[in-house]
């Protein structure tokens, strides 16, 4: 039947009984489908597995094996298991009906049948199945996608943290199962002094990580990486804002001047940065003024908070994956886990103390995956 939507679908037909069988291959003719036959179980499991029919009509009374014991081997067998099947039988009990149900059977017809309700039940389960089907396309579809903005990620990402004299430095990057839009970057800006920006687009997938590769973009496209955090911050958002809505991206961006030890901090709805004095053996949420994210509405200006470092000081700039990273009970890993963590032993080198952190965050999540990228950038002064 030309143009018939289930053409190209094909159903088994599995009966012992020659005269059932006939009346049932009669009866399916006008679905258009391919009909394959099999007169026992042996026979029916041989077919679906070189056939894998789209939907199999299985008696439950045979010889040999029955019906029962064929739904299990199908259900059992990852090449079969998501075939749908109807159990079509003169068993009429509950028990048997609830049996061929637990199974895995998405129907169970009683005979004799109507041929007119044989028809719509095997339309449904053809429609389900192919709906299922086309889910599972797209989920694979969306899976390459996230492949891909995460590739885009990580290539926009340092290929390798520079070397500054009087500062250590380590970063860690993950992204989550579905990608996200989580940027840092380093750029040396004169002889001693340096930028650290660290971004986060909303949302995840595609559209997240095209707000990333935009706000690499505005970074590093100046011919040499802004001086003062609070101009860069202002013109980024003014581009975005003509390009982002309804997205945004928040933003930590400071300026290290590696002779002095000074920093400018500005900051776009983005947490501020953790600093641990070594003197006080203490780490604080360095408090900071700031605007809201960027690519939102315009900013009149934007503040610039400063801070001075001492040797063995630790500046922690971070993404909120870390902090919101959920428990299997709900809870939120939170600034405070984080803080005590980075007051760590003194004696551990930048990698080793991201590595701590992270384990600490793992460890908290127990086993729940992560539902945003985590990004951290660690300094400590030499």
């Amino acid at each position: 039947m030309s143009g018939n939507k289930n053409e190209n679908e094909a159903l088994l037909l599995v009966d012992d009984n020659p005269t059932n069988l006939q009346v049932l291959y009669q009866t399916l003719e006008t679905t258009g489908c391919k009909l394959l036959v099999a007169k026992n179980g042996e026979a029916a499991l041989a077919i679906a597995q070189k056939a894998a029919p789209d939907l199999i009509l299985l008696d439950i009374m045979m010889p040999g094996i029955d019906g029962f014991e064929v739904c299990r081997r199908l259900k059992n067998n990852p090449d079969t298991a998501n075939i749908p099947v109807i159990f079509l039988s003169a068993l009429t009990d509950t028990k048997d009906k609830v049996q061929g149900l637990q199974l895995g059977a998405v129907d169970y017809v009683s005979k004799p049948f109507q041929p007119d309700e044989v028809i719509a039940r095997v339309n449904t389960h053809l429609t389900i199945h192919r709906l299922k089907r086309e889910v599972e396309q797209k989920k694979d579809a969306l899976e390459d996608e996230l492949k891909a903005a995460s590739d885009v990620q990580r290539r926009l990402l340092p290929k390798k943290l520079p070397e500054i004299a009087g500062l250590k430095l380590a970063s860690h990057y993950e992204t989550s199962l579905y990608a996200g839009g989580d940027y840092y970057d380093i750029a040396q800006i004169a002889d001693n002094q340096w930028g650290f920006l660290v971004t986060d687009a909303e949302g995840h997938s595609a559209p997240a990580a095209v707000m990333m590769a935009m706000t690499c973009a505005l970074f590093r496209s100046y011919p040499e990486p802004p001086a003062e955090p609070g101009e860069h911050l202002y013109n980024s958002n003014r581009h975005l804002c003509k390009v982002a809505d309804p997205s945004f991206v928040t933003a930590l961006y400071v300026v290290y001047d590696a002779e002095s030890h000074h920093l400018k901090i500005a900051r776009a709805g983005h947490p501020p940065p953790m600093i641990y004095r070594s003197a006080e053996k203490k780490a604080i949420e360095y408090t900071c003024g700031g605007v809201f994210p960027l690519g939102i509405d315009p900013y009149e200006q934007v503040p610039v908070t400063e801070a001075e470092l001492q040797p063995g000081d630790r500046v922690l700039m971070y993404t909120d994956g870390i902090t919101e990273r959920f428990s299997i009970d709900g809870e939120t890993y939170g600034e405070e886990r984080l803080l005590r963590q980075l007051e760590g032993d003194g004696n551990l080198q930048p990698e080793e103390l991201l590595t701590a952190i992270m384990k600490d965050v793992d460890d908290f999540a127990n086993g729940r995956p992560a539902d945003d990228d985590q990004a951290l950038l660690l300094a400590i002064v030499e």
